[in-house]
């Protein structure tokens, strides 16, 4: 094990069993409860060993700045501490452990930025607490209004102003204004580096995206006294409209998951009254998707009709396609000699790359999965991803 790769262990030991789930393995996270306010404070401990003071705005956003923050035309490098229910334990932790790993490395080697970089830690980036992805991300930069975030509610009716503590102060051109470039270090979340045998790669691009929310209302009723013809059963609605996305995605070549659902009253013998199913779905181009999701929503409307139920879609968030600003990547590859690849998976680095420059790093992952405890790197290729994250930083900041 190489000096860099021990140094990584044990940083990353350092918070790996935190909202670590016994049962699973996975990770529960949620933004702005015990676990991840538990890593919001070791941030700002290892900010405070590096002498780096930490800003935050308002959102929940974190920034640990080396160098003066009102210079201007800083690097902004970092990711976010929040997980999926059950996740793996790489997907976010790993830019921000990296990053500092990565100012070590400049120091180690005497280097001393001229512009400033900061690392940040971004809140509710999952979305998995208050059903909005890039929410942290999305408020710095003005894409959600500060009304609906504050009222957001996670499924024990608490709000996101609740839980932050105070109404979010939504977008901040001047901090925004600061950053002249991103840059994102995450875990693969697929097999292509696995394939290719390189430990790290650049983005190109992010898919287009985006979460729909599918209410069936019907009515509720008996399971035993209740005639199948006379029922108004919401089910049977919603899990053709499961089948129906799962299909309409395959002949697209999209991607259509529909993981999270709820029943009302949820009781074995008793007909629903209504089902909510939450439909993730996804595309290589903008059109593939929205005609994914139309056709979609068709089968669902006309399955509601035979059905004797209700149907109303709602688009809780979109993402539209993000190609990493063409230049940067290009420069990172060419500096790095990695290769070049486009993800599915939306991140933070997608919300900022509408306002600045922004690029991506992949570590590879072994296992090629992701949301899941079997998400994996090794510390070799963390160790990797640290030298380029400090190589590309190094880049950036030199004049």
């Amino acid at each position: 094990m190489t000096d860099l790769a021990a140094r990584f262990r044990k940083l990353w030991d350092s918070l790996a069993p935190v909202g670590r789930d016994a049962d699973s393995g996975g990770y529960l996270r949620y933004a702005l409860t015990e676990p991840e306010r538990w890593l919001r404070a070791w941030f700002r401990d290892q900010a405070d060993q590096r002498g780096m003071p930490v800003q935050e705005d308002g959102n929940g956003n974190l920034f640990a700045w080396w160098g003066d923050p009102a210079a201007g035309d800083a690097v902004l490098t970092g990711s976010h501490f929040d997980s999926v229910p059950h996740g793996g334990a790489y997907d976010g932790p790993l830019g921000i452990v990296s990053a500092f790993l990565a100012v070590d490395e400049l120091r180690a080697a005497g280097f001393t930025p001229a512009r400033p970089l900061a690392v940040g830690a971004f809140v509710e980036e999952e979305g998995a607490r208050f059903g909005v992805p890039c929410l942290g991300s999305r408020l710095l930069t003005g894409e959600i209004a500060v009304e609906r975030a504050a009222e957001l509610r996670d499924a024990a009716g608490v709000s996101f102003a609740d839980a932050l503590g105070d109404r979010p102060a939504g977008a901040d051109p001047v901090l925004l204004g600061r950053f002249a470039a991103f840059v994102e270090l995450h875990v693969e979340q697929g097999r292509a580096l696995v394939e290719q045998d390189a430990p790290v790669a650049v983005a190109s691009a992010i898919w287009p995206h985006g979460r729909w929310r599918f209410d069936f209302q019907g009515e509720g009723n008996h399971a035993g006294t209740t005639r199948m013809a006379d029922r108004r059963d919401p089910m049977l609605t919603y899990a053709f409209t499961v089948l129906a996305a799962n299909k309409e995605a395959r002949l697209r070549d999209a991607h259509a998951t529909v993981a999270r659902v709820a029943v009302e009253p949820n009781a074995t013998n008793a007909i629903p009254s209504r089902v909510t199913g939450w439909l993730d779905a996804r595309a290589a181009e903008p059109q593939t998707l929205h005609g994914l999701v139309e056709a979609v929503r068709a089968k669902a409307a006309e399955r509601a009709r035979r059905d004797g139920t209700e149907l109303t879609l709602t688009e809780e968030s979109a993402t539209p396609l993000v190609a990493f600003d063409g230049g940067l990547a290009k420069r990172l590859a060419t500096l790095l000699d990695a290769p070049v690849l486009p993800t599915g998976a939306g991140h933070d680095a997608g919300v900022l790359a509408a306002h600045l420059p922004t690029a991506m790093l992949f570590v590879r992952n072994p296992t090629g999965v992701s949301h899941s405890p079997a998400e994996a790197a090794t510390d070799a290729d963390c160790a990797a991803g640290v030298t380029a994250l400090a190589r590309v930083l190094e880049e950036l900041t030199c004049r």
